[in-house]
């Protein structure tokens, strides 16, 4: 988490320090309240004159962050740069500067991060992100403040503006059915696509050449298949989908001139009561084979991880449970909780996909340590590989490794670091006062 700041500049080394010792103790403690999270009373003081800080802007406090997720991108051919927006409900807190949610009568506020993921779903990082709040309606029920469609435009064009800074790697802009806008579309055009596009289709648009998008393509013929496994939601088990696979070129009249692709997923042999799994999906990207369309469908699907992200931020950081007195506060803490839930939430993918990899990478020599410590195990004389300090950590927070249990999840991964960042703070304590 160090090397993750180190180009951290607040105008003050006094601020510097402040906020990577506060990043320490959120990542060490993401459950706690910031008291909980502090040692005493006098850095309890402290954390909350940082938060209160009227001169620092959460962006800078990011800054480092989204430098270093630029970084990581760079080493990769095919970067996905998923955007998504999440509620964060504050309702019954006091707390100045909020509005109204989806539900009038619910106060919070917004987060619209643009969250950067290998085509293998490691995730990069954070390299955009947008809060606000709204407006309460009028006694006309009309609604001020800006249009909350511009947030999607304006992310791809901060995409755009990395993808100049990144030219050996190609960014991809994948949203779900709320970026499906004619504008944004119209602006990539303009900006010369500098990056592609990847967006789930809302709307059944008009072609220029008659008819609609959605019935031409799926008159259009199949090319091929997809089977993956759905994740689990509320009340749904994770389940099989087969997909059969369709795509066309096509033009839109008025705003985009230029073709684009749709792609018509569709699921066969749905099992019964269940209602089959439907994807149309809009791209600058061409596709004419079974492969080429196969490759959009599981970018697409990637947009998963900006899903877990938010799970972790909100369950796992418990950032709807932070008691500050005003919203710029609130945004200060949330500019350091999205840097420690993209490191638990990658841990938790690295730990399946590349297992064998050295733990020293991802975490320091006092965690892998604590780690062994508190499991009242000896470390091992050979390197310790990811999988096995991720299954070791999870341990620590009630992962029983069983044969049938795969690999650990977000929560018990969460739950570990706590207890293996105490024990690291701890180790490097006593080496301080000896």
């Amino acid at each position: 988490m160090d090397e993750e700041f180190e180009s951290l500049d607040l105008g003050d080394p006094r601020r510097d320090r402040r906020a990577k010792e506060l990043l320490k103790r959120f990542a060490a403690l993401p459950t706690a309240s910031i008291p909980g999270a502090c040692d005493d009373w006098s850095q309890t003081i402290a954390a909350y004159r940082f938060l209160g800080n009227e001169q620092i802007d959460w962006r800078d406090v990011m800054q480092p962050h989204w430098e270093r997720t630029a970084a990581r991108a760079a080493q990769f051919p095919v970067v996905l740069c998923i955007a998504d927006t999440t509620e964060l409900n504050f309702n019954g807190q006091e707390i100045d500067g909020l509005g109204p949610l989806t539900y009038e009568a619910q106060r919070g506020m917004f987060l619209h991060p643009t969250y950067a993921v290998t085509p293998d779903r490691e995730p990069l990082g954070v390299i955009d992100a947008w809060m606000w709040a709204r407006e309460p309606k009028d006694a006309d029920g009309n609604r001020g403040g800006i249009k909350e469609s511009v947030r999607w435009i304006e992310g791809y064009e901060r995409v755009a503006e990395q993808a100049a800074l990144l030219p050996q790697t190609r960014l991809v802009y994948v949203t779900d059915r709320e970026g499906d806008i004619a504008e944004l579309m119209a602006r990539a055009q303009e900006l010369g696509q500098p990056a592609d596009w990847l967006i789930r289709s809302q709307h059944n648009r008009n072609l220029a050449e008659g008819g609609k998008l959605w019935d031409s393509v799926d008159a259009s013929p199949v090319l091929g298949e997809i089977t993956f496994i759905l994740p689990g939601r509320a009340g749904q088990k994770a389940r099989e989908v087969k997909q059969e696979l369709r795509a066309q070129r096509m033009k839109l009249p008025g705003l985009v001139g230029a073709e684009f692709t749709c792609v018509a997923a569709r699921e066969i042999e749905a099992p019964a009561g269940v209602k089959p799994v439907v994807w149309r999906l809009v791209t600058n990207r061409e596709a004419q084979d079974a492969d080429a369309v196969n490759e959009l469908v599981e970018w697409y699907r990637a947009r998963w991880e900006i899903e877990m992200f938010f799970h972790v931020l909100k369950t796992g950081c418990k950032v709807e449970a932070l008691q500050l007195s005003h919203m710029d506060r609130v945004e200060r803490a949330l500019a350091l909780y999205m840097v420690v839930a993209w490191r638990i939430a990658r841990l938790m993918r690295l730990g399946r996909t590349c297992p064998d990899l050295d733990a020293s990478l991802f975490f320091d020599a006092d965690e892998i340590r604590g780690a062994y410590v508190l499991s009242k195990k000896a470390c091992p004389k050979t390197p310790v590989t990811l999988n096995q300090m991720i299954r070791l950590v999870a341990s620590l927070g009630g992962f029983l490794g069983r044969k049938n249990d795969g690999e650990p999840g977000a929560k018990t991964i969460w739950i570990g670091m706590q207890r293996t960042m105490d024990a690291a703070l701890t180790i490097q304590t006593l080496r301080e006062e000896s």
